[in-house]
């Protein structure tokens, strides 16, 4: 059962007539009813896991807060006879035991993820290094599969549970409603990462039937059909036709190749999201977005906060920033300040910092070096561009500044997917050598010429989509359809009416007849 697939939607047809027909103080029965139907139809072997994940999750924050009004008891009761410092004490040693309830939730979380999706990869590489020095060792592997969502679901529960333990959140009393939160259907396959305090109480809310709801999350799974079906998987046959044999094609087509891979990748991705969002928009709950164009960005940092949005928003509330201004990190900077000087002392702590949140950015996508080299290959980047490069940006005037900009940045994140894209570094530098190298081949190949003029209209497509013209055009269509009565039904026809029938059927061509592609991120 997949996003694409008639059960799939069956299931969501069910649910919604459910839904809407039940009392709505058990709506959100209805989504846990289907969310734990959906999860174990596609992973019942495993389905343990997200339960463990959910009670631990639910015990240890509600002990969190229940550490907190024993507490504030106990510190009232003992208002009068306490001197100040005693009462100092106590909070004390009450705020460790509740840091350590919080540690342990996370490290046995953490520790189910990175056994499952990184034992293997860690035991191969130890066995590697012996190996290389002449040793033989065997450290076992792990039979199973990784668990459907398991780094989305993961992520999302740490998340409360650090924000019960900041207090920002109170501890959820029912444990089914925490059940929803962490398993919800239409995200757990591939996000978006959701935050507490902006999508529980839509889960938990009782929500009257719109018809605005069901169209505009119809539009927006049409969408992402399109995305996914016309575009992403259409592209699959020529990077593979390429990838396979890079060597025996020129580099122009290398190129090409590489550029079609990051089509490839924000079509897949984006169109999976779009997808996840209109199911649950049908619902009456609104998820927030996971790309905002990120390929228009204009400097690495604005493209990191456009990219994979949930993600990178997870990363900087609960690990740059808290490593950033942690008591270690300000100490780390005070003393590389009175040795290094006071430049080195400011930016050190908050350069190591980005390292970390760098490298679990590249091991979260993948048990592979090549994930590692990613998020290091990124972090690089970010510390040039914001030591060096904008600055230099600055001093020029802004014409040649904005012509630099878009010639490195998309070149940056091209190179970037390449390593993506490749287990192997040496390769991955070789594919990029053969783009600018030609690999000494002929410019023309037949096989890749028929690729591409079996897709044209998929590239006359996209090239058309890399420019403002399709948004200039909606909104100049949107703004003729406020005029009469004519052109408010003419725009209504069009817009609910034609351009959904047109995604579908081309969706429904795409998928028929052609090989099975799973969404990319399934494996995150």
């Amino acid at each position: 059962m997949t996003l694409t697939s008639l059960p799939f939607y069956l299931l969501v047809l069910a649910l919604l007539v459910l839904y809407y027909l039940v009392p709505k103080r058990f709506q959100w029965v209805v989504l846990l009813i289907g969310s734990y139907a959906f999860y174990a139809f596609v992973c019942l072997r495993y389905m343990g896991f997200i339960v463990v994940t959910t009670l631990t999750t639910y015990f240890g924050a509600r002990g969190m807060d229940a550490m907190t009004a024993r507490m504030e008891q106990t510190v009232a009761a003992h208002k009068q006879d306490w001197e100040r410092e005693e009462r100092k004490a106590y909070k004390k040693r009450c705020k460790s035991r509740r840091k350590a309830l919080m540690i342990a939730i996370l490290l046995l979380n953490f520790g189910i993820l990175a056994v499952l999706k990184y034992y293997n990869f860690f035991a191969e590489s130890m066995e590697a290094l012996f190996a290389s020095v002449g040793l033989t060792v065997s450290l076992g592997h792990i039979g199973l599969l990784l668990p459907l969502g398991i780094s989305f679901y993961t992520f999302q529960s740490m998340g409360y549970v650090l924000d019960v333990y900041r207090e920002k959140v109170p501890a959820e009393r029912n444990v089914g409603k925490l059940a929803l939160f962490v398993s919800f259907f239409p995200q757990i396959i591939q996000g978006p990462i959701g935050v507490y305090d902006q999508l529980a109480h839509q889960l938990y809310d009782e929500h009257k039937y719109h018809f605005d709801n069901i169209r505009f999350g119809a539009q927006l799974i049409l969408w992402g059909f399109f995305k996914k079906l016309v575009i992403a998987d259409r592209a699959v046959g020529m990077i593979h036709t390429v990838a396979g044999a890079y060597t025996d094609y020129a580099g122009t087509y290398v190129l090409l190749a590489a550029l079609v891979y990051a089509l490839q990748l924000y079509a897949d991705f984006s169109g999976g999201i779009d997808i996840s969002r209109g199911v649950a928009q049908m619902f009456g709950i609104t998820m927030g977005e996971n790309f905002r164009r990120p390929y228009f960005s204009r400097t690495l940092t604005e493209y990191w906060h456009r990219w994979h949005i949930s993600l990178g928003d997870w990363l900087r509330n609960y690990l740059f920033y808290p490593l950033s201004i942690s008591k270690a990190f300000l100490n780390w900077g005070r003393h590389a300040k009175q040795h290094l000087g006071s430049h080195i002392g400011k930016v050190l702590p908050t350069a190591v910092a980005s390292l970390i949140t760098f490298l679990i950015i590249g091991i979260w996508h993948g048990a592979s070096w090549n994930f590692v080299l990613w998020g290091l290959y990124y972090f690089v980047l970010l510390m040039l561009d914001r030591l060096f490069w904008q600055k230099l940006l600055d001093k020029l005037p802004k014409a040649v500044s904005a012509i630099l900009s878009h010639i490195t940045l998309p070149l940056a994140v091209l190179f970037g997917w390449v390593l993506f894209k490749f287990t192997s570094l040496p390769l991955a530098a070789a594919v990029v050598r053969g783009m600018f190298c030609g690999n000494g081949n002929a410019f023309t190949s037949f096989t890749v010429t028929a690729e591409i003029k079996s897709h044209m209209y998929l590239l006359i497509f996209c090239a058309a989509a890399a420019t403002p013209v399709f948004s200039y055009l909606a909104k100049r269509w949107e703004r003729a359809g406020e005029g009469s009565a004519l052109a408010q039904k003419s725009y209504s026809v069009a817009a609910y009416g034609v351009a959904p029938v047109l995604l579908l059927l081309l969706s429904t061509a795409c998928l028929v007849g052609n090989s099975f592609n799973p969404f990319l991120y399934f494996r995150f």
